[in-house]
Formats: C-alpha cells, structure tokens, sequence
C-alpha cells in the first residue's frame, strides 16, 4: 500500500526540522546525514511526521522522549506504528538516553536494519 502525503504537515515538519532535539541533531549530523542511504528528517508520511526516513530502505526511525514512555503516548505509538508498517515501512523506536549513553551501538542497530531491508551501506 502507498503512503499518503499530507501537504498540510509541511510547516509543522519545518519547523520541526530547523528545532531538532539535541538527540534528533547528534544522530542526524553525526551518523544518518553523512551515511550512505539517504535519510530524510522530519518526513511527512500519511497523517504523521516520522522522525527519520529513508525511503530506499523502507525504513522509519523514531527518537523517544519520556512522554512515549506513559500509557498514552505508549497507546499512540503502536497505533501510529501499525499505520506506517501497514505501508510495508519498518518502524525502529530508540529511546533519547540510548542516543546519549550508546550511540556507536544505536548506530550499528541502525546500520543493520538497513541491511536486513537487502540494502549494503558502502
């Protein structure tokens, strides 16, 4: 199924993009901007703004602060997450205490996951 593209949400990912989180801007500028398949940040996809996107690898990476971590947001992620895999996309969540105390390993999961979707970083 194809994702739709909700043109409504471009200000708000804007505006998300140029307020990165501290963890959103230390995997983004260290690791997925310079990485070999292309990642998208703040990408609009159907209803939702995925944290990080690479379409080549079908791949949704979402940073999580506390707040996901509360019987709502924990209600709302997996409805959100079934949506977006439901598009065929795989749905990685990585707590933000991850990205400060193990970012090498955050970086290898991510790295592997890319290359399970048969992609091959260079």
């Amino acid at each position: 199924m194809e994702h739709k593209y909700n043109k409504a949400l471009i200000p708000n990912a804007q505006s998300l993009r140029r307020n990165m989180t501290a963890e959103e801007r230390h995997l983004w500028f260290d690791f997925l901007k310079p990485y070999p398949i292309k990642f998208r940040r703040q990408a609009v996809l159907d209803p939702y703004i995925a944290d990080f996107y690479s379409p080549k690898a079908k791949l949704i990476i979402e940073l999580d602060g506390s707040q996901h971590f509360e019987d709502k947001g924990i209600v709302y992620d997996k409805i959100r997450t079934e949506i977006l895999e439901g598009y065929g996309l795989k749905v990685i969540r990585i707590p933000n205490n991850w990205i400060n105390k193990h970012f090498e390993e955050v970086c290898e999961y991510i790295d592997n996951c890319v290359k399970q979707s048969g992609l091959q970083s260079p």
